[in-house]
């Protein structure tokens, strides 16, 4: 999307308008995220709240307030806090944002936060006796308040009912209210408070995290144990519209993407596939805020574990049709509304939580049509299945996992038993609760067998039966093709690796003195000719030379690029901090040559609490590991592959910012430059020649999926000595399209190559295929079109020196 000016002048890029980001760095403590929780609109303008981490009685966030030509106002009743809940009070006509009380004029009034009504305002619901009064407010630490909305009265009604912590949502329905969390890690800054009912008191088994659960005004009851997140039904943030509507509430475990729907006075669950697994880990913490909600007319939006999906307001049991994934995104989305005819999505773009590059937290607003959401992010794509490893009777039949959407569907079928299983595949073609029998497969005893689900397979709904007691595993990979670029120039301004000459290289990061972005410009011309140039870049995307050397000296120390990647004859190899190697595709020769993991930038957090690298040309997402800051390179996913010279990135004002441009590249709507001219003309040196002017590029962080599908070659072994029996290092699968391996060795007798595949990601190996390769000669192994599995490794059955190279197009 090319940057124009809106009504009111301000530059935007990919629909990001730079000057609506939100920092928390206005008072005395500058926090470390600046997330948006909430985005409505209200009384003719849009509302917002940024939220830091940890706060419970107030910060330096702000409530916002965005106007039809995008102007933005500081509201002045802002409290701050950590807050996402919101809900509009139909008898009062109020919103209900966070603190804040808003009424249809805009007039603001705010909770009193002190020590009476510490809290983080999570989820808000209406009331089961007094709804023209009164509502539930969700406390994340488990605490549960009753608040009259005309006086602003509040008295807590529980201290901690239920188990978990990281609450999320809450909504009343059905004579019920219903609240979730997704996470059951306690934060270090609440050991000292005392709960009503101790934590021990709640069994806990090895997947139990966070919870589901309903009060009817007497008594409290688990529906589930797992993480679970949004609660919501048909009426969105104005409350159910009758006493039948159904509740939806989305949550995840590690098999798939939970969607629990209360319906007929009982909780029914189905499940979709994860587009992402940064959002996994069992604390919560980096699942922000996922939604449903509607964007206008048309199917509502549903967004979790990284995708888009569009979502029928009348789901219920029997009607259970229409989901349909739109789109994969690397965009942390945080809320989401439509607003004078567009789709606004919120997000926690930038956090300086253990990130050292990033210097001051922020986050952004993006504007979009509707129909891009299915056309500016990434390719409908993920995982999720049934079982993993669960024990399963004879005829039972699994929950319902969506299949409808994804061009391509692999399932892959484990089983312990010590005779064959018969797998009994049904679908339900309409979403109307009738099932039949699609398919029947034998899987050898203790066995593994992999099959593609046709793509005229037309159904909504697969699930699975095994015809005797075992522990079974049954889990797919979804893919589809990627559309074309519809803005084909989109990175034109890239320098491409080996064929620019004249190109501006060097470092950027978001300033941490003030909210302008550093970038230390290297340039070189055309002669070879290298110039380095200091700028600070602002909100206008306005260049301005800086000549300060302790600034320049500070950005080198804290951001030049560190080896953290290296690249052999096989392909590229990184290596985590338990010393476990993982290799990836190189770059193909047809893009561009090898890239030098030294000059360039290779991993960095660029959105909250997730890593994006670089490494020959391939971008990855690559999630946080736990509570800690090393990456999760198991569960890395790739994203797209370049040809361009690019030696850094970061996020800032919700932009990504890419650096290693054309010299004197043309204007394209993305690439924004230094201007070095008097009255109108370009200085020149004093030889005569132009100087060099530096530019970047700026867009959206989903716009990275426009720089190409993932593709490369290489493999675990290129001319290598190995072991009989020795399993090789693995080799990345992942999101890459069509697929084969060419299998070789120099021995003078056949070798007998086994390949393995963790379809998991979880270091589970099964068995999936044995190719005999005579002597002298090599042989192709062609995986079929939809086959994906997460990483794939070699072994030998004799000694040899040998080479299992794979090719990956999109």
């Amino acid at each position: 999307m090319a940057a124009v000016r809106s009504q009111s002048s301000f530059v935007q890029v990919s629909g990001i308008y730079p000057h609506l980001a939100v920092f928390n760095d206005t008072g005395p403590v500058q926090d470390a995220e600046s997330g948006i929780g909430a985005v409505v609109p209200w009384a003719g303008k849009l509302w917002l709240m940024s939220y830091p981490p940890h706060r419970r009685t107030g910060s330096v966030d702000k409530l916002y307030t965005i106007d039809s030509e995008l102007g933005m106002t500081i509201r002045p009743e802002s409290v701050g806090g950590t807050h996402a809940g919101r809900m509009i009070h139909r008898e009062s006509q109020q919103l209900l944002l966070g603190p804040y009380v808003i009424d249809a004029n805009g007039s603001v009034r705010a909770f009193d936060q002190s020590k009476a009504f510490p809290a983080r305002i999570t989820g808000i619901a209406r009331h089961l006796t007094d709804p023209a009064n009164k509502v539930y407010i969700f406390d994340m630490e488990g605490p549960i308040w009753e608040a009259n909305v005309r006086t602003l009265e509040v008295r807590r009604l529980f201290v901690k009912p239920v188990p978990g912590w990281h609450g999320k949502g809450a909504y009343t329905g059905q004579g019920h209210l219903i609240v979730a969390n997704n996470g059951e890690s306690r934060p270090a800054d609440l050991n000292d408070l005392a709960w009503e009912a101790p934590e021990s008191t709640w069994s806990r088994g090895p997947e139990d995290a966070g919870v589901l659960a309903e009060w009817d005004g007497r008594a409290w009851t688990i529906v589930s144990r797992r993480p679970h997140t949004e609660v919501t039904g048909p009426g969105g943030l104005l409350g159910e519209p009758s006493a039948d509507a159904p509740v939806w509430s989305t949550g995840w475990d590690k098999r798939s993407v939970l969607l629990q729907v209360r319906s007929g006075g009982g909780w029914h669950r189905y499940r979709l596939p994860k587009g992402s697994y940064t959002y996994d880990p069992a604390h919560g913490w980096f699942t922000e805020w996922p939604r449903i909600r509607s964007i206008g007319d048309g199917p509502l939006l549903l967004n979790m574990h990284g995708t888009f999906f569009g979502f029928p307001a009348t789901f219920v049991p029997g009607q259970a049709n229409g989901v349909r994934p739109l789109s994969t995104h690397l965009h942390y989305t945080t809320d989401f509304t439509e607003w004078n005819g567009r789709v606004v999505l919120s997000g926690d773009d930038t956090s300086i939580l253990q990130n050292p590059l990033a210097s001051k937290p922020q986050s952004n607003l993006r504007f979009l049509a509707r129909s891009q959401l299915a056309t500016e992010f990434g390719p409908r794509s993920g995982w999720g299945g049934v079982w993993i490893d669960d024990e399963v009777e004879a005829g039972q039949a699994s929950d319902p996992i969506l299949i409808a959407g994804y061009a391509h569907r692999y399932l892959h079928l484990v089983h312990d038993a010590p005779t064959d299983v018969t797998f009994v595949l049904e679908v339900d073609r309409r979403g109307d609760g009738h099932w039949e029998t699609w398919q029947r497969v034998r899987v050898a005893a203790a066995g593994y067998h992999g099959l593609s689900l046709p793509g005229n397979l037309a159904a909504e709904w697969l699930r699975v039966k095994a015809d005797r007691a075992c522990h079974a595993t049954a889990y797919l990979h979804f893919q589809s093709p990627r559309a074309p670029d519809p803005a084909p120039d989109t990175f034109t301004s890239l320098a491409r690796a080996g064929a620019d000459a004249a190109w501006t290289g060097g470092l950027i990061r978001p300033a941490g003195f003030s909210r302008d972005l550093q970038f230390l410009a290297r340039s070189v011309d055309a002669n070879g000719k290298r110039e380095d140039a200091y700028y600070e870049i602002n909100e206008r995307l306005q260049f301005t030379r800086v000549t300060e050397p302790a600034k320049i000296d500070a950005l080198k120390q804290s951001a030049e690029p560190k080896a953290d990647h290296t690249i052999d004859a096989a392909s590229v190899i990184v290596t985590d901090a338990d010393g476990a190697r993982w290799r990836l595709p190189k770059r193909p020769p047809s893009i561009g040559p090898p890239s030098d993991p030294t000059s360039e930038r290779g991993l960095r957090e660029v959105i909250s609490e997730r890593f994006l690298a670089q490494f020959d040309g391939t971008f990855y997402e690559i999630p946080r590991l736990g509570k800690e800051l090393r990456p999760d390179y198991r569960r890395m996913k790739a994203v797209a592959t370049h040809g361009a010279r690019i030696t850094d990135f970061c996020t800032w004002r919700g932009l990504l910012v890419l650096a290693g441009t054309r010299l004197r590249a043309a204007a394209d709507g993305h690439y924004f430059h230094a201007v070095q001219t008097t009255g109108g003309t370009v200085q020149k040196r004093s030889d005569g020649s132009e100087p060099s002017i530096a530019g970047l590029w700026f867009g959206a962080i989903d716009d990275l999926y426009k720089l190409g599908a993932p593709a490369g070659e290489g493999g675990p072994w290129k001319d290598t000595v190995v072991r009989a029996g020795e399993p090789s290092d693995p080799y990345l699968m992942t999101n890459f399209g069509r697929k084969a391996v060419t299998l070789s060795h120099d021995s003078s007798s056949p070798v007998r190559f086994t390949i393995e595949i963790d379809f998991l990601a979880n270091g589970s190996w099964r068995r999936y295929a044995v190719v005999d390769v005579p002597a002298g000669e090599r042989v192709t192994h062609a995986f079929p079109e939809a086959f994906a599995a997460h990483w794939v490794r070699v072994t030998s059955d004799r000694p040899a020196t040998a080479t299992a190279w794979f090719r990956y197009d999109p």
